[in-house]
């Protein structure tokens, strides 16, 4: 079994996803809007440009998957952190510090007792993510 996170936004995937590529890495595999998918004639067209589907692959064969949802069925995402684990210090604290411009640090990227770094902010998309030094 795999358990990869699907990230919900309000127009902001395609920024998102591409902003996720330039700090994690990886490959931008999927990024399929509303319009060039079978769903373009049940969606209104100001939405067409709207991601339907993304897909980040990471290099430890890790994904994210994402899309945008209709403004009345958006909701800030709550109750759940993304939970990212990188190899050393140095590069954890690098990527939070990517990952919090515009955002809100909720805990400052730090030492505790079960890392040598640990942070948790929400992006600037609205998505709790923990960052932690393995």
């Amino acid at each position: 079994m795999r358990i990869g996170p699907h990230l919900i936004f309000d127009g902001q995937c395609r920024e998102a996803f591409l902003a996720y590529r330039e700090i994690l890495g990886g490959e931008l595999a999927t990024l399929l809007t509303y319009g060039e998918s079978p769903l373009a004639g049940n969606t209104d067209p100001r939405y067409h440009d709207r991601i339907v589907h993304a897909t980040l692959r990471l290099g430890d064969g890790g994904e994210l998957a994402g899309a945008d949802v209709m403004p009345k069925d958006y909701a800030r995402p709550r109750g759940f952190f993304v939970a990212l684990t990188l190899e050393g210090a140095e590069r954890a604290r690098g990527i939070f510090a990517a990952l919090a411009e515009g955002g809100e640090i909720g805990m400052p990227f730090q030492a505790t007792f079960w890392s040598p770094g640990f942070g948790v902010l929400v992006d600037r998309f609205g998505i709790p993510l923990e960052v932690n030094a393995a």
